[in-house]
């Protein structure tokens, strides 16, 4: 099994480092993270402040777009072109070829995220602002990209690629802001309204678990209780949208 989605993984990771995309937001990238310190000297504020600001949440936007972008055609891709007719004659289980194409976005993730994290640590250490925890805030990122991922595949399982990053952008933007669930919950007087919030709240995938940047950047303390909690929860949480996009390929009709 392992050999199996190990190759599939591989196959995926050469097919996604050819794709133009990739390469375009990756410029993006490293050109928003060199912008911060012209971006520094335009705005009221702490100018280390504002550079390690910025450049953490270049990567975290331009990383997550490069999980939708790119995982949101892994498996509707291999459909239209029908080469999934051609993986699946051989004896590969549909669920290793969802799992294999999860780890191969999950690789190209890696590297995306190295050439990010490796030129703003480039610009920090130019600049004499260099703080060994912002590899903390990035190593959290790396842990939403994969979750982000992981719902990406499952989407590509169920509908068409536009839909799919439609749905995807949409829980990314939401799961950032479940915090708001509680105020809403305490303002609400209906017992199901209460309800549905909670259990909202519990269903949509919670990415605050996962940001760490205002800790960082300001200097306050980050307990190691939280760092365990989000792995775990990437574990858990990863591991229930994998195997949701694993049923949903299995029952797939493919014509």
């Amino acid at each position: 099994m392992i050999e199996r989605v190990g190759a599939i993984a591989l196959n995926t990771f050469r097919e996604a480092i050819r794709n133009r995309i990739l390469y375009l937001l990756l410029v993006f990238a490293v050109t928003m993270i060199t912008f911060a310190q012209v971006l520094s000297l335009l705005t009221v504020g702490s100018e280390e402040k504002i550079i390690k600001d910025f450049g953490l949440a270049s990567i975290d936007v331009f990383g997550v777009l490069t999980a939708v972008f790119i995982g949101i055609g892994l498996v509707s891709r291999e459909i239209e072109r029908r080469t999934v007719y051609t993986i699946l004659a051989k004896p590969i289980h549909r669920f290793e070829f969802v799992l294999g194409k999860f780890a191969g976005l999950a690789l190209t993730l890696l590297v995306n995220t190295a050439v990010m994290a490796a030129w703003f640590f480039l610009v920090l250490l130019l600049k004499g602002m260099f703080d060994p925890r912002l590899g903390l805030a990035i190593l959290l990122l790396v842990f939403q990209f994969l979750l982000v991922t992981a719902i990406a595949v499952l989407f590509s399982c169920l509908s068409t690629p536009i839909l799919s990053s439609v749905l995807t952008l949409a829980l990314y933007v939401v799961g950032h802001l479940l915090w708001s669930f509680d105020l809403l919950q305490r303002r609400l007087h209906s017992v199901a309204a209460t309800a549905v919030c909670q259990t909202l709240y519990y269903l949509l995938p919670n990415l605050g678990n996962f940001d760490i940047k205002g800790e960082v950047v300001h200097g306050l303390a980050i307990e190691p209780s939280r760092i365990a909690w989000a792995a775990a929860y990437l574990l858990l949480y990863g591991a229930a949208i994998l195997a949701a996009a694993c049923a949903a390929f299995e029952r797939k009709e493919l014509q």
